[in-house]
């Protein structure tokens, strides 16, 4: 129910589903308009769960940490993480499925594509450190 839902919610954006696993609840998705390419949906009750790779730290830099850090600050919705193994930096945001709507769905796209062109310079540049 959720999943169909939250596809729904994709399409009626204009957005390309790349490609989808409901059994595992996972959408992978795009947005040429928007700046996003392989955004990830995971819809996984009671929550729904964006992730968006953003770039691959080539060691680990004090510099690079503290700025994504004080950026995070500065985003309305969602923040930077880092994978598992420390190695991916990614935007995450997630939210609660039962009472979710339209407007709160595109809000979650709309902070990622925001913060992507208003930061894209300075991720490029983390990106070659």
């Amino acid at each position: 129910m959720h999943f169909k839902k939250v596809e729904k919610f994709i399409t009626d954006l204009d957005f390309i589903v790349v490609s989808k696993n409901a059994k595992e609840g996972v959408l992978l998705v795009e947005s040429e308009a928007d700046g996003i390419r392989n955004l990830i949906i995971g819809v996984a009750p009671p929550i729904i769960i964006f992730e968006q790779y953003l770039f691959t730290l080539s060691d680990d830099n004090l510099f690079t940490f503290k700025a994504l850090l004080i950026k995070n600050r500065d985003i309305v919705h969602g923040a930077f993480a880092l994978t598992e193994d420390g190695k991916r930096v990614i935007f995450r945001y997630t939210l609660q499925l039962h009472n979710l709507d339209q407007n709160e769905f595109e809000a979650a796209i709309n902070s990622l594509s925001l913060l992507l062109s208003e930061y894209y310079e300075q991720l490029i540049k983390f990106s070659k450190l």
